[in-house]
């Protein structure tokens, strides 16, 4: 196996649990209930008590609220890609209503818009996404937004729509002054592998000026993993890899950072992360 091949080392534990906001445990090959409860010993190992786990089309979307209820450090979310959104038809909707519906689903997400690709057209993808912001209001549940090159139109979207309560942008990609606009509108800001690249000027100094009380972390695994092990194979307990480049980036301590991590998805996300030492690997809802 070449060096590139090979996950990064799982590193110590961070001095206080924090959450991997937004993963994909499916693509990261956890995919039964004994892979995903090792990665999310992994995870808790290295201080990421809790992971939100992430679909982005109808079979990742059924496999996710399944996978929910295999252990209670384990959420889900569920949407369609904005990417996936060019045949978006009733019976999808009705589809995904009913599994974001579902008890152990804490987002409606990953929806927004990915003017990147051209898999999906982007009028498809503006109705798609106002669907979505309906679909979390009317369920109580936060909003989970995917946006690629998209920024203005996504904003635009959600004050046209009325955002719900909670709008979480994941894996943020703007600059300060997106950034500006969104703490300003209540938005929470997830960051990602990529705020601990050198050569991601603009993303760096956006997140320098979050409030800690608007900062989320993730992995967005298995993409994005944080430096100095970029290129390799990425899971949720990479995220105190971040946690700790955050730190190194805004000056605080790796505790304010991991807590205020933690302390919002909380909120956001309405889940509770078990203190060190506590294991929560029973049964979701047991």
């Amino acid at each position: 196996m070449s060096r590139s091949s090979q996950p990064p080392p799982v590193p110590a534990p961070l001095p206080v649990p924090t959450v991997d906001s937004h993963t994909h445990l499916d693509a990261c090959g956890a995919t039964t209930p004994e892979t995903v409860r090792a990665a999310l010993g992994r995870a808790e190992s290295a201080g990421v008590g809790a992971v939100v786990t992430v679909a982005d089309d109808l079979a990742s979307a059924r496999w996710v609220v399944e996978a929910a209820t295999w252990d209670a450090r384990l959420h889900a979310a569920v949407a369609l890609h904005p990417t996936r959104t060019k045949d978006f038809g009733e019976d999808q909707r009705s589809e995904l209503e009913r599994l974001a519906s579902d008890h152990g689903v804490v987002a409606v997400g990953e929806t927004g818009l990915d003017y990147y690709w051209d898999y999906s057209p982007p009028a498809a993808q503006r109705e798609a996404f106002r669907w979505h912001i309906d679909l979390a209001k009317r369920l109580g549940k936060p909003l989970m937004i995917h946006d690629r090159e998209a920024h203005d139109d996504v904003l635009a979207i959600l004050e046209s729509e009325g955002a719900p309560d909670a709008v979480v942008f994941h894996c943020f990609s703007g600059d300060a002054e997106v950034a500006r606009r969104c703490v300003d509108a209540g938005y929470v800001l997830s960051f990602a592998g990529p705020v601990t690249f050198r050569n991601a000027g603009a993303l760096r100094k956006a997140a320098r000026l979050v409030p800690d009380d608007a900062l989320l972390v993730e992995t967005d695994a298995p993409f994005l993993t944080p430096h100095p092990f970029r290129g390799r194979p990425n899971e949720p307990y990479c995220a105190a890899y971040t946690v700790e480049g955050l730190a190194e980036l805004r000056e605080q301590p790796v505790s304010v950072v991991a807590d205020a991590a933690r302390r919002n998805a909380e909120r956001v996300f309405g889940l509770r992360v078990a203190p060190a030492g506590e294991r929560a690997s029973s049964p979701a809802g047991s």
